[in-house]
């Protein structure tokens, strides 16, 4: 019909961007993504108002022809023309080409997601950060006659529970978490060692307790995660009070299988993924893997400060010691040094100045677990998020791609034996057989596909998981400057008193302090 736009005769240039911009899920267009497509154009308000007055749009939707109308009206307004559907009929059968860019890169306006799009994570880490707390206490009773088990006390807050677990407890369930959501980050466990002896040495307490941070420091993540936390393994885990948990979990994953089975768009995870997924996946992975490597360094570095803090408090607790041994010798003054020398009624005051000392030891010693609990574990936590996230990105390489690969391989090699066979005029039964086989291997393949698509969407949310975790930056540094200003306002005020107390334990015994400069 006259005056109308035929689809059989728009550019391709139409097509390109239509297919760059249109929903994933069906065929038509957002009103959201048209109008930020008309923001691309630099045009007027008054332009940019008549181009939407003329363009229909339904229940939030533009059709494929009412875009294809509007990208001929945005070409006219940018020729300086208004645009108008009269103006428009003069030149229906050539259709100008708008301004817009490369078509490739128009894909992103659709990735600035609607709330309602199954790819995007709307979580702010506030969000992220209450979900769920989880506090992991090491239970003081030790099992069994010759080797130590070690029970821990689970509590979750969002569960309301306390419940009990060994080591074994979370290795089975950090093996399941692997297998059921094999596309997502799932953070290492602490390494398993087994305990020999009584847990007394100094090695054993540090290894047990570093042990339980990282314990903690897993689930927390896991609560708090967008994808796993509401699942039944996690439930189960955190809140099942029975003693056959194992049990209790490996039932349950039994009935779920993996989450491409259980997730309701994993086949049709292709369909919202943008154009150059694979760019911005490298990109992505890139700038991450050089985020985990400052964090490490800064983590190494508080790491140290924390132990320099520990290391005073020792000196300053052995420095007041030797005070209060010199205070406490009770030798006497030889007669040829006594007549002049106050070092007998001096030397008593030393020791009571070993009371100071050990209260800036104190001071000392705390500032070192300030540093350790607000700063390193805050470190510690988020370095384990980024190592979980490169983990995922070696899955996903190493696991689908690969299998992919190799399925292909397979299958080209079952077509050849095929056509050897056909050639060669062999047995009905083997033929059929093989083509059995190929059909299985097709079907196989085609599954394959779809994982891999459905891996690569996994890997989009889980990049902006992290994008979403990294203002963590803020609330480390803050810890680690509250922690200093602390320390150093403590132990300024000990020194502070310890100052004027000095000063009159000597000039009681006729010595005058005074500056050496």
């Amino acid at each position: 019909m006259a005056g109308e736009i035929n689809e059989g005769s728009v550019p391709p240039y139409y097509r390109e961007v239509y297919e760059a911009i249109r929903c994933r899920t069906d065929e038509r267009v957002q009103v959201e993504v048209f109008q930020r497509l008309l923001d691309r154009t630099d045009l007027q308000k008054a332009a940019l108002g008549q181009i939407a007055e003329h363009v229909d749009s339904t229940g939030g939707f533009l059709s494929k022809l009412s875009l294809y109308k509007a990208l001929a009206l945005i070409a006219l307004a940018q020729q300086g023309k208004q645009p108008s559907p009269k103006l428009l009929e003069n030149c229906i059968q050539e259709l100008p080409k708008p301004q817009l860019g490369e078509p490739q890169d128009l894909g992103t306006l659709r990735m600035q997601a609607t709330p309602d799009d199954p790819l995007t994570v709307a979580h702010s880490l506030d969000k992220l950060l209450v979900r769920d707390c989880v506090q992991v206490e090491l239970i003081p009773e030790k099992k069994g006659l010759f080797l130590k088990h070690v029970e821990y006390q689970v509590t979750s807050q969002h569960h309301k529970i306390s419940v009990y677990r060994r080591y074994s407890d979370f290795d089975v369930f950090h093996e399941l978490l692997v297998q059921r959501f094999a596309y997502r980050m799932v953070p290492a466990l602490p390494p398993k060692r087994m305990l020999k002896g009584v847990l007394t040495s100094i090695s054993e307490r540090e290894f047990i307790e570093g042990r339980r941070r990282a314990l903690g420091r897993f689930l927390n993540l896991v609560a708090r995660h967008p994808f796993s936390s509401d699942d039944e393994l996690v439930k189960i885990f955190l809140a099942f009070n029975g003693s056959d948990v194992q049990i209790k979990l490996r039932d349950a994953y039994k009935r779920m299988g993996d989450e491409f089975i259980t997730n309701r768009i994993a086949t049709q995870a292709k369909e919202y993924l943008p154009t150059d997924i694979q760019n911005q996946f490298s990109a992505s992975r890139e700038l991450i893997r050089n985020i985990h490597n400052s964090f490490q360094k800064l983590r190494d570095r508080a790491e140290k400060m924390a132990e320099r803090s520990k290391e005073n408090a020792t000196d300053l607790l052995m420095f007041g010691r030797e005070l209060s041994t010199l205070g406490s010798d009770a030798s006497s003054i030889p007669p040829l040094a006594s007549s002049q020398s106050t070092w007998a009624t001096l030397r008593k005051s030393l020791k009571g100045l070993s009371v100071e000392f050990a209260l800036l030891s104190d001071k000392a010693a705390q500032q070192g677990r300030r540093e350790e609990d607000d700063v390193v574990e805050k470190l510690n936590f988020f370095l384990d998020l980024l190592q979980s996230y490169r983990d995922l990105c070696e899955r996903h390489e190493k696991g689908v791609l690969h299998e992919h690969q190799r399925a292909l391989q397979k299958y080209s090699v079952m077509k050849r034996q095929m056509m050897s066979a056909t050639a060669q005029s062999k047995e009905q039964v083997s033929v059929e057989q093989l083509e059995s086989r190929i059909v299985q291997q097709e079907n196989a393949i085609q599954t394959m596909e779809l994982r891999n698509y459905f891996s690569l969407f996994c890997l989009h949310q889980e990049t902006q998981l992290i994008f979403t975790y990294l203002p963590m930056t803020y609330h480390i540094l803050g810890a680690f400057v509250k922690s200093q200003v602390q320390g150093h306002t403590e132990m300024g005020e000990v020194w502070n008193d310890l100052q004027p107390k000095l000063g009159f334990l000597f000039s009681n015994n006729g010595i005058k302090i005074e500056p050496p400069y």
